[in-house]
């Protein structure tokens, strides 16, 4: 009977929040039996746990983007992820739309949440997600310069730090600045799989292998 409650309760969450997302009913169904395996049956998505979906099913590798990724979904920042966090999470990660995605993506590069991505922001970013260099060149020297090209092609109104306006203007002339101080957003090859599996039944499957 408890098993026969449950998955009523869990489908007319599933109705629910397909209205809020880019996900079907019976996709955030499928969503939300895999919260249930990754969680084994709790609450709350912890960040480790979080990391883990990122690293096996996204490939994703650089630590503070995997935690700036983990803090774009913890909405209410109490470092754990809701049932609504992870659908509503992954319906912009994997079928944002532009605006949505130029948001998420500006919420991850902020780092310290003022509203703006400042020089010492993408410098850090960039020093962490670039290839290390063999030369005898200071590869600080480096990424400064790369800074400083980034900020006068997209510091629109000339601050010296980037507004979400300013994000937003140049991804919309440029898509490829969307992710231009490192991957937040799922490699193409990932997210096709992933809504494929997602499609076929499989992801629970996936995501179980990988953690065993």
């Amino acid at each position: 009977m408890a098993g026969i409650l449950g998955r009523k309760v869990q489908q007319k969450l599933a109705e629910a929040m397909s209205k809020r997302s880019h996900f079907s009913k019976d996709e955030v169904d499928k969503l939300l039996d895999m919260w249930s395996l990754i969680t084994a049956g709790g609450t709350r998505l912890d960040r480790n746990k979080f990391r883990d979906v990122l690293h096996n099913t996204f490939d994703m590798t650089d630590d503070i983007l995997m935690d700036r990724v983990f803090r774009a979904f913890d909405k209410d920042m109490d470092s754990n992820l809701s049932q609504e966090e992870w659908v509503l999470g992954l319906s912009v990660f994997l079928r944002g739309t532009l605006e949505e995605r130029v948001a998420y993506c500006f919420n991850v590069y902020d780092m310290n949440n003022d509203g703006y991505i400042s020089r010492e922001e993408m410098f850090q970013m960039l020093k962490n997600s670039m290839v290390k260099q063999t030369t005898e060149e200071d590869p600080d020297e480096g990424i400064k310069d790369i800074v400083e090209l980034v900020l006068k092609k997209m510091d629109h109104d000339h601050d010296n730090r980037l507004s979400m306006d300013d994000f937003m203007k140049s991804v919309k002339e440029e898509d490829l600045l969307l992710e231009a101080f490192g991957p937040c957003l799922p490699d193409t090859k990932y997210r096709e799989k992933f809504l494929a599996d997602l499609e076929s039944g499989n992801v629970c499957l996936d995501i179980s292998q990988a953690k065993s």
